[in-house]
């Protein structure tokens, strides 16, 4: 459950923190009225929904047997919650952050060594260490990694492993 929480856990930080925050009313402006994109929607139910949707399909896939549809049901309601609350807190400077640390601690960093990055204007940081490092037997070059991020006060930590791309630039892949 921890694995499927990790999971969910960087989804809903990809996907859902990455949306526009500005509408009709002009870059920046984020005053709930026009939303994401001036649909009405913010981050936060985007967050809600893209989580719950990733959450489940995880979970849909960790589950076996009978215990599927708790798992599926189970992925969707942690990842909702997840969702919800990374939408709320993130924006996009944040997740540039997050971006380009990890990018660099997964090419640079040796095994065990912590990067560490903080948004001045937000507040919000956390880390990414790489843990170790291995070949497929495709050939692809991978990494298991922890990350941590802190927003208002509260830090949520996650795992997984990302394979480096042909163009050298490194994706998460569980």
């Amino acid at each position: 459950m921890k694995k499927l929480a990790s999971i969910i856990a960087l989804v809903s930080l990809a996907v859902a923190s990455c949306t526009p925050q500005y509408g009709p009313g002009g870059y920046g402006s984020n005053d709930g009225y026009n939303g994401v994109g001036g649909t009405g929607i913010n981050k936060q139910q985007i967050g809600t929904v893209l989580g719950g949707v990733g959450g489940g399909i995880l979970g849909n896939q960790v589950g076996k047997g009978q215990g599927k549809t708790v798992a599926t049901i189970g992925g969707a309601i942690l990842g909702g919650l997840l969702g919800n609350s990374v939408g709320q807190s993130l924006d996009r400077a944040d997740m540039q952050y997050i971006q380009s640390n990890s990018q660099a601690a997964l090419e640079r960093n040796a095994s065990g060594v912590t990067t560490k990055w903080v948004n001045p204007d937000s507040g919000n940081s956390g880390t990414i260490t790489p843990t170790r490092t291995y070949q497929t037997q495709g050939g692809s070059y991978c990494r298991e990694y922890s990350q941590t991020v802190m927003v208002g006060g509260q830090s949520q930590k996650a795992f997984g492993n990302a394979c480096r791309q042909p163009d050298g630039s490194w994706k998460i892949t569980s």
